[in-house]
């Protein structure tokens, strides 16, 4: 049998970062070409597979139709490639990511799932921080970060992780004790719990509910969403936070209080620098969070 025309590997690998940083020039910068040598090389893989995969304006390049649906078929065996020659070889160290997580997010979503990361990438390990104001530190002292945001700041590569609503969680002896309506008078009696970072969620939760004018006997502010949960079930207050954050705790002490879905103004989004997602370890990460569906 005759052997299988490879296609050009250098043109191969400009036409994948092109797609990763979403900029040719990014993607010649990281190469080390001109831009005009990096085209040159997509030139060849588009005639090698007789596809127009990118269109060009100026010093815009565009995915075409084809050239998604090339990406997406190829991509993964490319992948596959870099696992194969990473199982095979003495001389690979290990792939180090430096990942911001929320605590909230790691233990309930991110920690249950991480041995099949650990299974598919072993030589993946990751370094977790969860110290204050991720967002500003990825390229910086993070490779990476699962963030919860209205929206992350431009110049980020981001990926939104879900949609969610605002709940008001309490034990279900003070829900008792509230009785099946919220009132504007009951509801003044209570104490609230916030988180410091989510503060438009209250806010949220009471225009839907007609309480825009309603003053809480007290706001009590948290920089942990487990602890929210935890004071909520001794009963020390009312958490506003997220449906999933109930669900995931799965804490039969805990119920929400009646009311009209609010949807969330928060969502989880996990960010890096565009750039960032050359590196094997993040790009690994990326790709292992996005399928996993976390």
């Amino acid at each position: 049998m005759p052997a299988r025309r490879l296609p050009p590997l250098r043109a191969l690998e400009a036409f994948m970062r092109t797609v990763r940083l979403g900029s040719a020039r990014a993607a010649a910068e990281e190469i080390g070409l001109s831009p005009s040598a990096l085209s040159r090389r997509i030139s060849n893989l588009e005639e090698f597979v007789g596809k127009k995969l990118f269109t060009r304006a100026r010093q815009s390049m565009q995915l075409t139709d084809e050239g998604q649906a090339f990406y997406e078929a190829v991509n993964p065996h490319m992948e596959a490639l870099a696992r194969a020659v990473e199982s095979q070889s003495d001389n690979i160290a290990l792939l180090r990511l430096r990942l911001g997580v929320l605590p909230m997010f790691g233990s309930q979503r991110l920690f249950p799932r991480l041995g099949e990361l650990r299974q598919r990438h072993p030589l993946l390990h990751i370094d977790i921080d969860t110290a204050p104001h991720l967002e500003d530190r990825v390229g910086d002292t993070l490779d990476a970060a699962i963030i919860l945001s209205r929206g992350p700041a431009s110049g980020l590569h981001a990926v939104r992780l879900d949609h969610n609503l605002v709940h008001a969680i309490c034990s279900k002896d003070v829900a008792r004790a509230i009785g099946p309506n919220i009132t504007p008078e009951m509801m003044a009696r209570q104490t609230f719990l916030i988180h410091n970072e989510l503060p438009e969620s209250f806010a949220a939760w009471k225009k839907a509910n007609d309480l825009d004018n309603m003053n809480p006997a007290a706001i009590d502010h948290y920089d942990s969403g487990q602890l929210m949960l935890e004071a909520a079930a001794q009963g020390l207050g009312i958490a506003i936070m997220h449906d999933d954050h109930l669900r995931r705790a799965n804490d039969s002490r805990l119920i929400n209080l009646p009311g009209k879905p609010v949807e969330s103004p928060y969502s989880y989004w996990f960010v890096c620098r565009p750039v960032a997602l050359e590196s094997r370890p993040v790009r690994i990460f990326h790709d292992w969070l996005v399928r996993a569906g976390l």
